[in-house]
């Protein structure tokens, strides 16, 4: 079976450019996961190398298929320059690492969490996942295998993620598109919710 993660890397650069900086993080029990940082203009795009080697699998299954499920990395853009956001790297190795450690399925509308600011002094202590395919399109790969998908990465304060768990994704979607809210901004305050 080819090895997924060069026609990932591929796939990143191809879209994205060659990587400025790369970072490798290893979590005892789990495969290693990198991180490539990207910049064009303003915009720094940090990108994950390493969640797609496996495919995510149910957490209720008696046996983890290892071959088939949902493959996925993760895609998060910030402006650059307003905060020291090159911070991040291991708070976005943590939730890629998330399918091997915890056992979850990262998909679109889904809250990863880790408990900290995302950077020093970050407002963000969790990201709402997007929808796939408009920064980077999905991967084919040869069959069993699932493609793999880009998953971008939206911060969210405290305060959104508590009313997205009433209200759901797609309702906190609206409300930012709405306030016209900058989801690039790595210091922007919460969007109005009331």
């Amino acid at each position: 079976m080819a090895d997924v993660l060069p026609l990932v890397e591929a796939r990143l650069c191809t879209a994205l450019g060659e990587p400025d900086a790369r970072a490798a993080v290893t979590f005892l029990g789990t495969d290693r996961i990198e991180v490539l940082r990207f910049q064009e203009g303003d915009i720094v795009r940090y990108a994950t190398l390493g969640m797609s080697a496996q495919p995510m699998n149910d957490p209720t299954a008696m046996v983890a298929d290892p071959v088939g499920g949902p493959r996925a990395e993760l895609i998060l853009s910030v402006r650059a320059g307003l905060a020291d956001t090159d911070k991040v790297l291991r708070p976005l190795a943590v939730l890629a690492a998330s399918p091997q450690v915890e056992g979850v399925i990262v998909a679109p509308g889904a809250s990863l969490d880790v408990g900290e600011p995302l950077w020093p002094g970050a407002p963000f202590t969790s990201v709402l996942v997007a929808e796939p395919g408009g920064l980077i399109e999905d991967l084919e790969l040869d069959g069993p295998l699932d493609p793999v998908h880009f998953l971008p990465l939206l911060p969210m304060t405290p305060n959104e993620a508590a009313w997205k768990r009433v209200h759901g994704a797609q309702a906190l979607q609206e409300r930012w598109l709405t306030h016209g809210t900058d989801l690039r901004d790595p210091v922007r305050a919460s969007v109005p919710l009331e």
